[in-house]
């Protein structure tokens, strides 16, 4: 994984519009998918996302972009006193998935929380996203569930899974 600069952020961009898709269609209406990718998504959001914080990494396959991550570190989760690193976005090509990049992916963020004095890492996943099942086999617990109004008369629903170390 290599830290990703704001040139770069076309890349996370393009990645996501086709992974999304993929991920997303047999749970969200195409119009909510389109909805978040416009919103979540444009280079000009994604420059906000790393304003506020966010750090972006891109996974590479000998040349080619085939994942991102993005991850926060300190930030601050309700009924922690302690210090978390939240994995704000975590996707792989779907041709690549299966293969031990996830789980890599998951591994350098933990380390990188551990070398920050970060107490766990967590994140948010969508109830229907099998991807739950994923971070349950790498020990993450669901810590809550959580309904977020995102606009447009669509929501997230959610759970916050949490990995504590």
């Amino acid at each position: 994984m290599s830290v990703c600069n704001r040139e770069q952020l076309s890349i996370v961009r393009d990645l996501a519009y086709t992974v999304w898709p993929s991920t997303y269609r047999e749970i969200l209406s195409s119009e909510q998918l389109d909805y978040m990718l416009h919103n979540f998504y444009s280079v000009a959001n994604l420059e906000k996302q790393m304003d506020n914080g966010q750090v972006f990494e891109l996974l590479f396959e000998d040349t080619n972009a085939i994942g991102f991550v993005t991850y926060e570190l300190n930030c601050n989760f309700e009924n922690f006193s302690q210090t978390l690193t939240k994995i704000h976005k975590i996707y792989l090509l779907p041709e690549t998935q299966g293969k031990g990049y996830g789980k890599f992916m998951i591994d350098e963020i933990v380390k990188i929380a551990k070398s920050n004095n970060q107490k766990g890492v967590f994140l948010n996943v969508n109830k229907y996203n099998k991807a739950k099942f994923f971070y349950e086999k790498l020990g993450f617990v669901i810590s809550k569930e959580e309904v977020i109004d995102i606009g447009n008369g669509y929501v997230m629903d959610d759970y916050v899974m949490e990995y504590l170390f």
